[in-house]
């Protein structure tokens, strides 16, 4: 099937990230894909040398194109009429509609399983007459099922831990990693400073950006490291960020693309979830902190970390590993996303 992926750039580089590697699996299990961006600045340093497959084309050259086979709306991107346009002349010459998805974001919560794969029909436009259908990644059997390569665990058991670290300029020891992936957290401060009073050795691997930021601000205050030793990283592909995961003993993650990637490193982690103004993220939070099976001090740290209202608690290293492998084997049991979707739009 030829696919057709629309995404618009909207802050924080998730968005482009669910869909290059969305983009990516596809071709390589054969279908070639159009990946439509309005700004791809960061494919560069994300997919370096891109996917044999994958055409990177800008978002205007898509007024005069033909559609392929699928058109995939990812979060609610909004499709200009010319193309809607096409799609319509397409379903009437072709005798049957491209399929159109509308990729939507994941979520645990109850009504994802509701929603998922309802029919929204085209009322007005150019496009009157056509039919989009939910797309929902999720976490149960009644969802899309998660971004997953078919290589993806084969690649985690030959990793080398050790090289990679060496690999990337770290002066590893044996200490405990933590790698730090986050917005700015309100409970970022009483963390790290529980984390140095425990006077444990640790290692703590600061991605660029507004994680570096928040984390130099407090280092610039003044803050002790005492036996912390802070790395800062610099901006890693989407592989070599996978690997960061893997190298690490504990994961702060963020917005969508990195909660499934530290998912699948079963690797203890916890996730900063994107702040909303009318708070509606608690809820979302809660329900993935159920689906997850979170023990109650994983649950207080995700409430330390996201809302700043709670003692960062003492860590549970070995029950929050369980979690942690238990909720890789439990998604490992579904199908992957790609297997869901391409299944969905041949029937």
């Amino acid at each position: 099937m030829r696919w057709d992926i629309f995404c618009k750039v909207i802050d924080n580089h998730g968005d482009i990230g669910v869909c290059w590697r969305l983009a990516a699996d596809l071709a390589a299990r054969g279908d070639p894909v159009r990946l439509w961006i309005d700004d791809p600045s960061a494919l560069p340093w994300m997919a370096p040398g891109g996917q044999p497959g994958v055409d990177i084309l800008p978002w205007p050259a898509a007024r005069t194109a033909e559609p392929g086979d699928v058109v995939v709306e990812a979060f609610g991107c909004d499709l200009d009429d010319s193309f809607v346009a096409a799609v319509a002349r397409a379903a009437r010459d072709r005798g049957r509609q491209p399929a159109w998805i509308n990729l939507e974001y994941l979520s645990a919560e109850a009504w994802v399983e509701r929603c998922h794969g309802l029919p929204s029909p085209v009322l007005s436009g150019p496009g009157q007459g056509l039919v989009k259908r939910f797309f929902y990644p999720g976490f149960t059997p009644r969802t899309g099922g998660l971004l997953r390569e078919p290589d993806l665990a084969d690649r985690q058991r030959r990793f080398d831990r050790a090289g990679w670290l060496a690999g990337q300029g770290i002066a590893w020891r044996g200490e405990r990693v933590v790698s730090l992936f986050c917005y700015e957290p309100p409970g970022l401060r009483r963390w790290f400073q529980a984390l140095v009073a425990r006077g444990e050795p640790t290692l703590l691997l600061v991605t660029p950006g507004r994680a570096a930021a928040a984390m130099r601000a407090l280092v610039d205050a003044g803050e002790p490291t005492g036996a912390v030793t802070l790395h800062w990283l610099p901006l890693l592909p989407q592989r070599e960020f996978d690997h960061l995961l893997w190298a690490s003993d504990f994961n702060f993650v963020r917005g969508e693309d990195s909660l499934v990637r530290a998912l699948w490193a079963a690797r203890p982690f916890a996730w900063h979830i994107y702040p909303q103004a009318d708070g509606v993220h608690e809820a979302k939070l809660d329900a993935f902190l159920d689906c997850l099976q979170a023990p109650a001090s994983l649950r207080q740290l995700h409430r330390a970390w996201n809302f700043g209202d709670a003692e960062p608690p003492v860590p549970a290293w070995d029950e929050w590993q369980a979690t942690a492998r238990e909720a890789r084997d439990r998604q490992l049991a579904q199908p992957d996303l790609v297997t869901q979707l391409r299944a969905f739009v041949a029937g």
